[in-house]
């Protein structure tokens, strides 16, 4: 017997969510199981009803339809979000998809074009409650195919690492940051994002034949089997790898709307997920520093390090509108002798500097060529390990907050 899909219509139009309960009665694998007016209460539908699909519309008198789609996938991630708006432009196409959409229909849809994407959502949402079991909806616990609880307080944590310079051990800080993070109750994935020349896979001495290639153009298709099929597993550290493309002509297939919904799909699996991003500003960085949930920034002393983060910053904050909540400041590679001090790097900056990493190259040379992240051995106890350790810290202070407020705005 072929799956039944289980659909909640919401519009503020009475005339339209009758239309299209209209379209959808004489399809026997379809069932509207309800109506929402208002975003809240579709929020609220969707948590009680648990459909595969919801059919959202943009304006609506509360709140409009990308909100609503981020707060139900906060609350009720496994529904499948197709937004429905007679606004067709890319823009909101691109918020749409950034807020969790699963797809975007133009007003009026075609019976046949509606049937087939809610089709492709409710079979996405099957397969999603057969690879990932419930434990409880009450607590947002799950256990992904491996036994490890992934707890869905707006599911995991995507954590952009960034700088806009080179050589100022941006990926050395990724590798590290995923170890320490990563423990069997809150499973880290590390994505390498430098779509040209990433190196990742060499900080954990790691080699494999897939890539984010094989899971970005297949975006639609996701489920936890490819994930499995396409990640490395470190054994060493637990962490899993999403290696970055085999050469720079593959990278080109991979855009930033595909790049996105690849990690938003891995924070369905993962407590948190690490992506160690391209310095230039492409696309695809550019996206994903505005889906991340948490920016670690990193700069260094260098004169020019320090410009090019002013230069970020004011980028991020006043053109792209990224709160100043969301960036966790890091200096690394800090060395007492020389007399620009992290309060003063902070001033000229006008961000704090949130955590400071010391220059150490007895640790992390050594580690890099060996591909042995150091927080797996002695670095740990060195203080380039404690400042780690005190970054780990930083980052769940700033989860912490980033949710409080969430809430507390809810």
């Amino acid at each position: 017997m072929p799956d039944e899909f289980n659909v909640l219509i919401v519009d503020d139009q009475e005339e339209t969510r009758k239309n299209v309960a209209r379209l959808l009665q004489f399809e026997n694998d379809i069932n509207v199981v309800g109506t929402a007016r208002t975003g809240q209460d579709a929020i609220k539908q969707t948590i009680a009803l648990d459909p595969d699909v919801v059919l959202m519309d943009i304006n609506m008198p509360d709140m409009d339809g990308i909100e609503a789609t981020e707060r139900i996938q906060a609350q009720a991630p496994v529904s499948q979000i197709v937004i429905l708006s007679v606004q067709g432009d890319t823009n909101y196409m691109r918020r749409a998809m950034l807020a969790g959409a699963r797809d975007f229909l133009t007003k009026p849809p075609k019976s046949d074009e509606l049937v087939s994407v809610i089709r492709r959502a409710g079979a996405k949402a099957k397969a999603i409650r057969t690879d990932v079991q419930f434990i409880s909806r009450g607590t947002g616990g799950l256990v992904d195919p491996r036994g490890t609880t992934i707890q869905l307080s707006g599911l995991g944590k995507i954590i952009a690492v960034y700088s806009p310079k080179g050589g100022v051990g941006k990926t050395t800080i990724a590798a590290n940051l995923a170890v320490a993070l990563h423990s069997p109750e809150t499973p880290a994935v590390i994505v390498d994002a430098n779509l040209q020349f990433g190196d990742v896979q060499v900080f954990f001495n790691e080699r494999g034949r897939t890539s984010i290639v094989d899971l970005a153009p297949n975006v639609e298709q996701l489920d936890s089997e490819l994930v499995e099929d396409v990640v490395l597993h470190h054994k060493a550290s637990g962490v899993d790898i999403v290696s970055g493309p085999p050469t720079p002509e593959d990278g080109e297939q991979v855009s930033g709307t595909q790049l996105v919904q690849v990690l938003q799909y891995l924070a369905r699996m993962y407590s948190y997920v690490i992506v160690d991003t391209n310095s230039y500003l492409a696309d695809q960085t550019i996206e994903t520093l505005d889906a991340c949930d948490l920016l670690v920034l990193i700069s260094s002393q260098d004169i020019p390090a320090i410009i090019n983060t002013r230069a970020v910053l004011q980028l991020l904050i006043s053109r792209l509108g990224v709160s100043k909540e969301k960036i966790l400041l890091v200096m690394n590679r800090f060395d007492r002798q020389i007399a620009i001090s992290p309060e003063k790097v902070g001033h000229n900056l006008g961000h704090q500097v949130a955590c400071v990493l010391l220059e150490d190259k007895e640790v992390v040379v050594p580690g890099v060529n060996r591909g042995i992240p150091f927080m797996l051995g002695d670095g740990k106890s060195k203080d380039i390990g404690k400042g780690i350790l005190e970054l780990v810290g930083k980052v769940r202070e700033a989860i912490s907050n980033i949710e409080n407020a969430r809430i507390e705005d809810n």
